[in-house]
């Protein structure tokens, strides 16, 4: 077994593959970006190395600094993780030149499964099941909106080069190909450095399953079951599953020999995942050959018991599998959550910040968080948004998802907005729970999965009324002990006023919204007035920092946490922001004004009207890359465009304004 390896990547999975590594007595060595400096896996890692600037290019995507920094600390193999160089044959190349053991496949299968269209033609001549499309070399629009008319509509482009539902289209009609054809070269060229794509027909309801292949060197291929990913937004995964649900015996078995003649075409060792698209009457179809561990591979781990970085390094060192496909059986079943910093009510837009608070539920036997930040770390626009993965387990899929329903329930993330609430929504809606899956499945539960914000709750305003009130009674008691006269009445905080009513006025607001507040001081205790109404209010402060609040005959536990003017209330699986205002202050309100702003940082890609355009709602006024996607700016209302400030192939900081409408 190795003695020290480097792991080539960042977040969740490097600590995820130290954590095994550090259980094998292998010692780790993290590399890291300007922008990573105090990262989580730098920390975790038994030493670490600067490889360059925040930018992925000029760091984790730099072939020569990673190799220099295994030359440097000794490692003697390479773990790529998954994304940046994880399937790029030129880097496993320059690993085995470079002395180096590349813990993933030989480069021969990584060129040949990363060509999607390369690897249809190779699945087709090993008799794996495709689906009918068009994957030649031939990449003229005309020549493909050919073969789409021949295909038949709606019909699929895809990246040839990729993954991550990167540089993908759906095209529902001939008129829309061009336009779709263009974004999906532009974002694949960005994404992977190349812009060829393939183009499929397009199946209506479909199911996304994959299937975990395993091999070694001596020849020896397993399947490890198959995992159901067809939960997704933007052609992303939020929720995969292991195993399928309503997988038959005599289906699986058909999958997973499928799978393993896949890999055995290209004489795959390592981890490997074979994914099919799957009608609802259970044909399947190749999609794509992922050359590396997957985002999601806990949940075949907690349904197997095995631990499959530990299977790649023993197999990178030359070992056997550990386990023949006769030994290899399925138990209970296992589903995972992917939390993103990113607003589900914007599309799913990105968000970068600072994470200001973080906290999961603890770990136990049938619930698991593979996480790659801490608190105080920030999310930047220079890698992926992924905060962790929630991981529950359970006899039955009923259990496993009500075990991760209640552990998103005890998530709390303060900072920017995520997924969180949306994730536990999705588990909870009633196509989910049964089991009737499909890539639409999001979409087709729209409504109920991004509903309408709620109105602020009484009990929101008293949990926050309360945090701020024991907040200035700490306050006040650090004044007093620094103070010459700790006994001074002008250090209390109990709201007293001469010949007035005892009592302290808050302003809160949520956006727009101004929710006044007054907790009133009596003999009795504590009196609440909100919205007309006036309660009896008592909280106290438990041994874990969250409130125990009562209020009239209510009572329930939960966490406020302080950033700044902010108060983010955690309660029942809700988080609402307050900010406080002084009870005379009024509130800043930007009415909009016409003007448009970047949501984040990026780059202009392309800008689709001119000054003096008239524009209506909802039309395309520009497109703006960042994190990897490319997000369109549409105008929200009707106008004339006034004034555009950014060409294509500028930068842009959020907040910028982009172009105005009158």
């Amino acid at each position: 077994m190795f003695r020290r390896i480097l792991i080539a990547n960042r977040g969740e999975i490097a600590c995820r593959v130290m954590r095994t590594a550090r259980r094998m007595g292998v010692r780790t060595v993290a590399v890291y970006s300007d922008a990573d400096r105090d990262a989580r896996h730098v920390r975790l890692a038994d030493e670490a190395r600067r490889i360059g600037p925040p930018p992925a290019r000029e760091s984790y995507l730099d072939i020569e600094a990673i190799l220099a920094a295994a030359r440097d600390t000794g490692a003697e193999a390479i773990h790529p993780g998954y994304g940046f160089l994880a399937e790029n044959e030129d880097f496993a190349r320059a690993c085995a030149k470079a002395g180096l053991v590349f813990i993933g496949p030989a480069p021969e299968a990584i060129a040949a499964m990363g060509d999607k269209s390369a690897a249809k033609r190779l699945m087709e001549r090993a008799r794996v099941p495709l689906v009918p499309g068009y994957h030649g070399e031939q990449q003229d629009a005309a020549q493909l909106a050919k073969e789409a008319g021949r295909i038949g509509y709606p019909v699929l482009i895809k990246a040839s080069a990729g993954g991550g539902g990167k540089g993908m289209r759906i095209v529902r009609a001939a008129p829309e190909f061009k336009a779709a054809l263009e974004g999906a070269q532009r974002e694949a060229q960005s994404a992977f450095g190349d812009a060829r794509v393939l183009v499929e027909k397009y199946l209506e309801r479909p199911r996304h399953i994959e299937v975990q292949v395993f091999g070694d060197t001596h020849g020896n291929l397993v399947y490890l079951f198959e995992r159901d990913c067809s939960v997704q937004r933007r052609h992303q995964k939020v929720l995969e599953e292991a195993p399928a649900p309503g997988m038959s015996e005599k289906r699986r078995k058909e999958m997973g020999e499928a799978a393993v003649a896949a890999a055995r075409a290209v004489g795959y060792t390592g981890a490997g995942t074979v994914e099919f698209i799957a009608e609802q009457d259970g044909r399947f179809y190749f999609m794509e050959m992922n050359t590396r561990l997957q985002v999601e591979h806990p949940v075949t781990e907690m349904i197997t018991g095995l631990d499959l970085v530990e299977w790649q390094l023993r197999v990178a060192a030359g070992e056997k599998l550990p386990r023949a496909q006769e030994h290899l059986a399925i138990r209970g079943h296992a589903v995972e959550a992917r939390l993103y910093a990113e607003d589900p009510a914007r599309e799913f837009l990105p968000q970068t910040g600072r994470l200001a608070h973080l906290r999961f539920p603890e770990d136990a036997p049938d619930l698991r968080t593979d996480a790659g930040v801490d608190a105080g770390a920030a999310i930047t626009p220079h890698y992926d948004p992924m905060i962790a993965k929630l991981i529950a387990w359970g006899a039955d899929r009923r259990a496993a998802l009500a075990r991760l329903a209640s552990a998103l329930d005890e998530v709390e993330i303060a900072g920017l907005r995520t997924n969180v609430e949306f994730l536990a929504r999705t588990l909870r809606c009633r196509d989910f729970a049964e089991g009737e899956l499909d890539t639409g499945l999001i979409e087709r539960n729209r409504a109920a999965l991004l509903p309408a914000r709620p109105p602020l709750s009484e009990e929101m305003l008293a949990t926050a009324a309360c945090a701020e009130l024991f907040a200035e009674e700490d306050a006040a008691r650090q004044r007093a002990a620094a103070s010459g006269d700790p006994h001074s009445p002008w250090n209390r905080v109990d709201g007293w006023r001469l010949n007035q009513d005892s009592h302290h006025a808050f302003g809160f607001a949520e956006g727009e919204d101004r929710h006044p507040v007054t907790v009133h001081f009596g003999e009795a205790g504590w009196r609440m007035d909100v919205a007309g109404r006036n309660h009896a209010l008592e909280a106290e402060r438990l041994a874990d920092g969250r409130l125990l609040v009562r209020l009239d005959g209510r009572a329930w536990k939960a966490r406020a946490v302080r950033d700044g003017r902010d108060w983010h209330v955690f309660l029942g699986g809700a988080h609402r922001r307050l900010t406080l205002h002084d009870e005379l202050e009024g509130l800043d309100i930007d009415a909009g004004g016409g003007s448009l702003a970047a949501p984040m940082p990026g780059k202009v890609i392309a800008v689709m009207v001119k000054r003096g355009d008239k524009v209506q709602k909802g039309a395309p006024l520009l497109i703006l890359e960042a994190m990897k996607m490319e997000h369109t700016i549409f105008a929200p209302g009707d106008g004339e465009v006034k004034e555009i400030h950014y060409a294509a192939g500028e930068q842009v900081a959020e907040g910028a304004e982009l172009l105005r409408l009158e």
